[in-house]
């Protein structure tokens, strides 16, 4: 896959309603979740806190890759 496949591929995601509305509710129900479980529960409140990190990175590398296309002389690497 080229990189200008990349770039077109991660707009379409990005610009799909119904992933940005997915997403949405992915991160806030692990907000949610780490906020809310026991505070002596250390485990449940990281695996929540990196379930919301990975749903935040993820839209960082499509975000960055749909941007490339826009700023010459900057690859992607994946």
């Amino acid at each position: 896959m080229t990189d200008e496949e990349k770039s077109r591929a991660a707009q379409v995601i990005l610009d799909m309603p119904l992933f940005n509305f997915l997403m949405d509710e992915l991160e806030a129900q692990a907000i949610d979740a780490c906020l809310n479980a026991n505070p002596t529960d250390n485990e449940t409140r990281a695996a929540y806190a990196s379930e919301a990190r990975a749903i935040r990175n993820l839209r960082s590398k499509l975000n960055f890759l749909a941007e490339e296309a826009k700023a010459p002389g900057v690859r992607a690497r994946v």
